[in-house]
């Protein structure tokens, strides 16, 4: 085979290989800045029925992306401050009844009345509040009624039991109908003071419990209940719907004027007054019922010997709900966030924290009550990129309180507005002066 030589210029040809680029990297950068609004509405609403978490399409890709925030946004104010996902729409409470055979009164209907409510006295009364968000005179009307109800119910059960040891069928259709017509049990008056903003809750005949240690076993039981979203964390604040009222987690048992001692009528005599010398609890700013001058709960002029009964709240109410909540965004998130303080295994044996670093994107506060629209804007918080992100496409939301409970908009819509700041690498423009004598650049 003949020997073949290349051409001493062949080198040259093909020598790629040079110092000078043919577009010059010179590190110059222009900023600027792409703004996206999202409304929820816009969502895949069969694979997303809930605004509360979805994933989003941007209309076009971004691309070398240095900082997202948010920057605008609208939300409703439809929250429920009382709901079933909270764990705050029940209470429980005992009866100790006023038996009138004691001050050698008798009456067919109130001895029978006696005689079902001491068989039950050791049973827990549970009521359960309509869901939604209350003001004081709303939440006090409610309770009245609900707390009145639950005993009119065992009461006419006790009446109509044919079954049970007490039945007489001859007087207990009669009673039973004489009860109804006087409006059933109505015993129970539950006010609001506005000065101190405290829950009063009052009983005109019996004596009363207000069982709150009992909360936890029934919000335990109606979780099994309920299959939507719920705390995830544990909470030493928001622990029920007595919480709320201003009461302690401890059994409350109810006072009553034989109880209070002339040194304690003294000390708050504020609050106790003497009406035809029975002790009776009074608010001297004004009426709590029109013409009632601040006597709100008064003895039953059908029960002599009867004495009234009450429990003031420990606390001011809480009905405000919860004044934040908290934007995620997969892959974006840049706010650290503390969690509540829970006593076990992790806590004892080591001494870190049980914060969430990088749990969200934005915190937004919930400045109005239900039922309204608000508007904000101008978030400090943002995510930094460095170097840029090549792309981002796709954004997946999800909003929820600090329990890590998703928020509830129900088919209220939102919007949200988001800057990106772009910084696009920028190449050298060179171009010759038209009368020729060299370039620009």
């Amino acid at each position: 085979m003949a020997n073949f030589e290349f051409p001493s210029n062949m080198s040259k040809v093909y020598n790629v290989n040079t110092s000078h680029p043919l577009i010059q990297n010179e590190q110059q950068y222009i900023s600027y800045k792409k703004y996206v609004s999202i409304h929820s509405e816009d969502r895949d609403i069969i694979k997303y029925p809930s605004s509360s978490s979805f994933e989003i399409e941007l209309p076009e890709d971004i691309t070398n992306v240095s900082t997202i925030r948010l920057t605008n946004w609208t939300f409703p104010s439809n929250y429920d401050t009382f709901s079933f996902s909270n764990s705050n729409i029940t209470m429980s409470f005992k009866v100790q009844p006023f038996n009138p055979s004691s001050q050698g009164y008798s009456v067919p209907l109130y001895d029978e009345i006696f005689k079902c409510l001491f068989l039950y006295q050791d049973t827990n009364f549970v009521i359960k509040i309509e869901s939604g968000f209350y003001n004081p005179i709303q939440m006090t009307t409610e309770l009245t009624n609900k707390f009145n109800y639950a005993v009119t119910n065992v009461i006419i059960n006790y009446f109509t039991d044919t079954t049970g040891s007490n039945y007489n069928p001859i007087t207990f259709p009669t009673l039973l109908e004489e009860f109804k017509l006087s409006g059933g049990y109505r015993n129970f008056i539950i006010v609001y003071n506005t000065v101190s903003q405290k829950i009063w809750f009052g009983n005109t005949t019996d004596q009363f419990k207000l069982t709150n240690s009992t909360q936890q076993s029934v919000n335990t039981l109606l979780d099994n209940l309920y299959c939507g979203s719920k705390q995830q964390i544990p909470s030493f604040s928001n622990w029920g719907l007595p919480g709320n009222l201003g009461l302690t987690r401890c059994d409350t048992n109810s006072i009553s004027g034989t109880q209070i001692n002339e040194t304690n009528l003294a000390n708050k005599l504020l609050e106790y007054v003497s009406y035809n010398g029975i002790i009776t609890p009074r608010f001297f700013y004004g009426d709590v019922f029109p013409g009632d001058d601040g006597y709100w709960l008064l003895p039953n002029t059908l029960l002599p010997g009867s004495e009234v009964n009450w429990v003031e709240s420990t606390y001011k109410i809480n009905f405000m709900g919860t004044s934040y909540f908290y934007l995620e965004i997969d892959g974006l998130n840049c706010i650290d966030e503390t969690s509540p303080y829970n006593l076990s295994e992790f806590t004892i044996t080591t001494n870190e924290t049980n914060g969430i670093v990088n749990s969200s994107f934005a915190k937004i506060a919930v400045p109005t009550t239900p039922i309204s629209q608000w508007f904000d804007r101008e978030q400090l918080p943002y995510k930094l990129f460095f170097p840029p992100a090549d792309r981002i496409r796709r954004l997946k939301i999800k909003l929820r309180y600090h329990n890590q409970q998703l928020v509830d908009f129900g088919t209220f819509d939102y919007s949200l507005l988001f800057e990106f700041c772009i910084l696009n690498p920028q190449t050298p423009r060179k171009w010759s002066n038209a009368q020729g004598g060299g370039h620009i650049k």
